[in-house]
C-alpha cells in the first residue's frame, strides 16, 4: 500500500540547479562574446536607442531613448540582484562591435527551467549568423553545463519574424497566451509560448 502523497512528495529528492548569479559569467564561442551587461554599458547601447526603432515594435520593456535605455538597464540589473535573471552585453567577435543585448530569465532552479528572452540586435548584425551563434552558445550553456530541463521563449504572437527564428533553433510550438500581458502603450498582447527540452537538445 502507498503511503499519503504529502508523505510520498516528501520522499524524493529533486536536484537543485545552481545558477551562478555572483559571478561575472563570460561565455565565448568563435563568433559571439556574451559578458554581464553593467551600468555604464548604457553609452555602449544608446546608439541603438536613438537610431533604431524598429528594434523596440515589439519590445515589452522599450529602450527607445536614453530615459527608456536607463530604465531597461536598470530593470535588467535588479533582476540580476534579485536572482530571477542575468542580462549580457553582446560582442560580435568578427569586428569586436557592441551588437545588443539579451539574457536568461525566469530562471527557476528548483523546477530545472529557464527562459532566454529580452534579445535583441542591431541591423547590421541581423541576418549575419550572429543570433544563431549566440543561441548556440546559450543553449550549450543551459543544457550540456548546467543541465536544465526546460528552455522557454515567448515572443509577441504576431512577430512572425521572431518566432520563425526561435523555430529554426529546434523548438516546438506549445500555443498562444491570450491578452497574457501588458504592452507599453497600454494594449494587451498575445504571447507565443514555444520550448526546447533537454532531451530533445542532447538527442
Amino acid at each position: 500500500m502507498l503511503p499519503p502523497l504529502p508523505l510520498l512528495l516528501k520522499q524524493i529528492n529533486f536536484p537543485m540547479i545552481s545558477f551562478p548569479f555572483n559571478e561575472d559569467l563570460v561565455l565565448e564561442n568563435e563568433r559571439v562574446l556574451l559578458r554581464p551587461l553593467k551600468a555604464t554599458d548604457h553609452a555602449l547601447l544608446l546608439p541603438f536607442s536613438e537610431n533604431e526603432p524598429e528594434l523596440w515594435e515589439y519590445a515589452l520593456v522599450p529602450a527607445r531613448n536614453a530615459e527608456e535605455l536607463t530604465n531597461y538597464i536598470e530593470q535588467a540589473l535588479q533582476g540580476r540582484k534579485t536572482q530571477t535573471a542575468y542580462p549580457f552585453l553582446i560582442i560580435d567577435k568578427q569586428n569586436g562591435k557592441v551588437a545588443g543585448s539579451t539574457r536568461f530569465y525566469a530562471i527557476n532552479s528548483k523546477d530545472a527551467c529557464i527562459s532566454i528572452g529580452f534579445t535583441w540586435i542591431g541591423k547590421q548584425f541581423q541576418r549575419t549568423g550572429l543570433n544563431r551563434s549566440m543561441k548556440a552558445l546559450m543553449l550549450n550553456y543551459i543544457f550540456q553545463t548546467l543541465q536544465f530541463e526546460r528552455l522557454e521563449f515567448r515572443a509577441d504572437a504576431q512577430n512572425l519574424k521572431s518566432i520563425a527564428a526561435i523555430k529554426s533553433l529546434g523548438a516546438q510550438m506549445e500555443g498562444i497566451l491570450r491578452s497574457n500581458c501588458y504592452k507599453p502603450d497600454g494594449s494587451r498582447r498575445d504571447s507565443a509560448v514555444l520550448s526546447i527540452l533537454r532531451s530533445e537538445f542532447l538527442d
